[in-house]
């Protein structure tokens, strides 16, 4: 049901947009977050097409997010096949993921509940934010650790609660089930984001998708690198690397070695 209703989003009229939203929603993915939505609401009875709905919305945030980011980190993959950004002009690609935000808010409302659509702007915003505070600040030495648990957190973990906070809501749940699914869902975004920045240096490329250690390539330090910093000598290399702006790429590869 989710699958139908997320290509039925990816009709539009522009057929260049069309074709690229509809390789980008058949790339693959886990539809985790779809999942968490539907799964919140099962805990007593909901409106079961309200529920596909909001979860056919924040499966649209998610893409919309990646599009973005691979803009962002200038990937030139993305679950193996080419991103947006390596065929279209910078600008085209952020109007591909505005595209995509816009059409989950529309998506969104025609479900006609405040609360939730106020959940969802806030989980936008909350996103957005943390980008922008993250390219504001850079790789900077010594890295800050809470700066890192504060990214995973508007990165991931919001959208994540507001699946689950948004499916007990459809499922009239108590104010205290709700906030205790939300809770489990920002939880569960922060684990799923440190699990995912471990797999960025032990997965190979092929199961990846993109180049190993990217994220540190990008001058992004993830929760492994600051227990590498704390417990390995050859830490302290990266702050040459750091204040040099990556210039020592042959460093750096051996250090994500």
């Amino acid at each position: 049901m989710v699958e139908t209703r997320l290509q039925e989003a990816m009709r539009i009229e522009f057929d260049p947009l069309a074709n690229v939203l509809a390789s980008l929603m058949q790339s693959g993915g886990k539809r985790i977050r779809p999942a968490l939505a539907i799964l919140s609401s099962k805990f007593y009875p909901a409106d079961a097409d309200k529920v596909v709905t909001l979860a056919v919305a924040v499966e649209l945030v998610h893409a919309a997010t990646l599009i973005h980011d691979d803009l962002i980190d200038k990937s030139a993959k993305r679950r193996g096949s080419p991103t947006i950004n390596s065929r279209w002009s910078a600008t085209a690609t952020v109007l591909a993921g505005d595209y995509l935000l816009a059409r989950a808010a529309e998506i969104a409302a025609s479900i006609e509940n405040f609360r939730l659509m106020r959940i969802f702007a806030q989980t936008l915003m909350k996103i957005c934010v943390g980008e922008i505070r993250q390219d504001f600040g850079g790789a900077q030495w010594p890295p800050d650790q809470q700066e890192y648990f504060d990214h995973i957190d508007s990165k991931t973990a919001t959208l994540f609660s507001a699946c689950t906070e948004g499916g007990a809501i459809l499922s009239g749940a108590s104010e205290p089930e709700i906030d205790a699914l939300k809770k489990y869902g920002h939880d569960l975004g922060m684990a799923f984001q440190i699990a995912d920045d471990l797999l960025d240096f032990t997965a190979d490329e092929s199961k990846l998708g993109k180049p190993v250690g990217s994220d540190l390539r990008q001058g992004t330090f993830t929760l492994p690198v600051f227990f590498f910093i704390a417990q390995d000598a050859r830490g302290v290399k990266l702050k040459e690397i750091v204040q040099n702006n990556g210039q020592n790429s042959g460093d750096l590869d051996a250090l994500i070695d």
